[in-house]
């Protein structure tokens, strides 16, 4: 096969090793900067330049779109389904799963587990929002958020209150949520391939931090799932429509909660912490899937 990673930086360890897998397994690996593509947008041939050329045919693409660059990414992502090439996680799953507000909506009208969430551009009353998810302790997220950032703590209500007035007077999009006290700061990232989880870790935060991301100081190790959590985070890649994915859980007394899915979810921690080749799994999927002209919106969303 002949595919193409849409990545930034090619030195990336989650790009590095997916084209060390991929060309191991005897296949035509290319990254491409996402931001250097531009589209030639026609009625009848529609196709991608790239530094002055237009690119050949892929098989497949993997799409590692920062947050950054959700918009123009997904925009490149439509316009290689539009060609035909085979996408593992199609340019409308990529932008469901980066909104936020969307995501969880998504998830809570199918029934999966979810800290309590509220979500308002200009309540009459925070006391009662903050009351509405539980009460103090409550977690406070900036929409646009990543890796940790613009995400707090509010230990009483006075101070959750003063973080909510603080973002609503920068005119910043939040969530207000209950605070999983029995999550231990720590929480459980299934990577999900195909409709199955193929490894799985447990982040605890550092000393003191909340946040479990590894970039923040905290640790990882093996997690073995429950069948229970297998199947939610199984469940919530399904509902976002990624065929690879990282979904985040929250061991809570009331069962598995969803925190969060990624869509280009970082490769490095798991495999050091489970010592799977989860890059050679990808590819594994891609050549039993990828075939042209099979993705399900075809570049139509």
């Amino acid at each position: 096969m002949k595919v193409a990673i849409l990545s930034r930086n090619e030195n990336l360890y989650s790009t590095r090793r997916l084209k060390e897998a991929g060309e191991a397994k005897g296949h035509e690996v290319d990254v491409i900067d996402t931001l250097h593509c531009y589209m030639d947008i026609t009625s009848s041939n529609p196709t991608l330049r790239y530094h002055g050329a237009e690119l050949p045919m892929y098989d497949a693409i993997i799409p590692r779109v920062g947050a950054s660059i959700t918009f123009y990414g997904t925009a490149v992502a439509r316009q290689f389904e539009m060609m035909g090439t085979f996408n593992i996680n199609e340019s409308v799953a990529i932008s469901r799963s980066r909104d936020k507000l969307r995501s969880l909506q998504l998830l809570s009208r199918k029934g999966v587990g979810l800290p309590r969430t509220g979500f308002a551009s200009k309540p009459d009353n925070i006391k009662d929002l903050i009351k509405n998810v539980g009460g103090a302790p409550v977690v406070i997220k900036l929409l646009e958020g990543t890796q940790g950032i613009g995400v707090v703590l509010a230990d009483t209500a006075k101070a959750a209150e003063s973080i909510i007035e603080a973002f609503m007077g920068l005119k910043a999009n939040i969530l207000v949520q209950e605070y999983i006290k029995e999550a231990g700061g720590a929480d459980i990232r299934c990577l999900v391939i195909g409709g199955k989880v193929v490894a799985a870790m447990k982040r605890q935060g550092a000393d003191g931090e909340f946040r479990s991301n590894l970039h923040r100081g905290g640790s990882a190790e093996v997690a073995k799932l429950s069948k229970k959590e297998r199947e939610t985070a199984v469940n919530a890649a399904k509902i976002m429509g990624l065929n690879l994915c990282g979904v985040d859980l929250l061991r809570s007394q009331n069962g598995p909660m969803v925190m969060e899915v990624n869509s280009s979810p970082s490769l490095e921690g798991i495999e050091k912490a489970t010592g799977k080749d989860v890059a050679a799994m990808v590819f594994d999927f891609l050549e039993k899937n990828a075939k042209p002209y099979s993705n399900k919106t075809r570049g139509k969303g």
